[in-house]
């Protein structure tokens, strides 16, 4: 969606036409936006996608915090975002609906228009794609807002995708704060110099000790450090490791925290 200071020349369309924008899936996707192409974006953030193995280029804050949603979710298998438009076709739309087609304040050049993601959602042995776009519900109230939101509802309509609009109030924090927490440590490189047979010995001591649910996570990994004379918080950092790769399945719907008992997802039948 178009809605943050760029250079949208024809100069510039062009290059990053070249240079594959909007084009590809997986780790051979290329944003139609990157953070270096936007001037005072503020809380823009990049981070390695456990999806597509790329780095993610996130416009704001809300934006991540919905990119970590789908990064948890089992049936989204694919993340692209800031998805560009076709801008001839946006322009035949806005055309008919009335509506100014967004341009750039300074050059007062038409601009490309983006969607904040597509998605693509597994289901079953159906692979469909989804669209969102992303936006703090207070700004939902603008007249010119929603105008745009218009020519990108009907731009996917016409390609029978499903289109939403995705605000905080959609959003899930618990799940978004304990994704934040385990995401950078679900490659095993995150962890060296421990090794994949040590975490394994790791996760044998663990897991009967978590499941007792009787101790704090902090308490049950630092006597698991002790156990393997292993530097304080290693434990620690495997089981983010083990949540990571759902190898220690926990409710994502409550917050964990190392000084509480780490909430399973599915407690032992004695413990219900």
């Amino acid at each position: 969606m178009a809605k943050r200071d760029r250079s949208v020349t024809k100069r510039v369309r062009e290059k990053r036409k070249k240079e594959g924008r909007g084009v590809g899936a997986g780790k051979y996707y290329k944003p139609e936006l990157r953070i270096q192409d936007v001037s005072s974006i503020g809380l823009a953030t990049r981070d390695l996608g456990w999806k597509t193995g790329r780095i993610h280029h996130l416009m704001s804050q809300l934006e991540w915090m919905v990119f970590y949603m789908f990064e948890w979710s089992l049936k989204i298998v694919d993340i692209r975002e800031q998805f560009p438009l076709d801008l001839e076709e946006t322009k035949a739309i806005a055309d008919e609906l009335g509506i100014r087609h967004p341009r750039h304040p300074k050059t007062k050049e038409l601009v490309v228009m983006t969607t904040d993601f597509v998605v693509t959602v597994r289901n079953g042995i159906h692979e469909v794609m989804d669209a969102s776009t992303v936006k703090y519900s207070k700004q939902l109230a603008s007249r010119r807002v929603m105008q745009k939101f218009e020519i990108e509802r009907v731009y996917w309509s016409r390609r029978n995708i499903s289109w939403g609009i995705v605000t905080e109030l959609d959003i899930n924090r618990h799940i978004v704060a304990n994704v934040q927490w385990i995401h950078s440590y679900r490659d095993l490189n995150s962890l060296a110099p421990v090794s994949d047979a040590t975490v394994r010995k790791i996760e044998g001591f663990l897991a009967p000790r978590l499941l007792l649910q009787t101790s704090s996570l902090r308490s049950v990994t630092d006597e698991s450090d002790g156990v393997f004379s292993l530097p304080p918080g290693t434990s620690l950092a495997v089981v983010r490791h083990l949540i990571a790769n759902r190898r220690l399945e926990v409710d994502m719907n409550t917050p964990i925290q190392p000084e509480t008992i780490v909430p399973l997802a599915v407690k032992p039948a004695i413990l219900q």
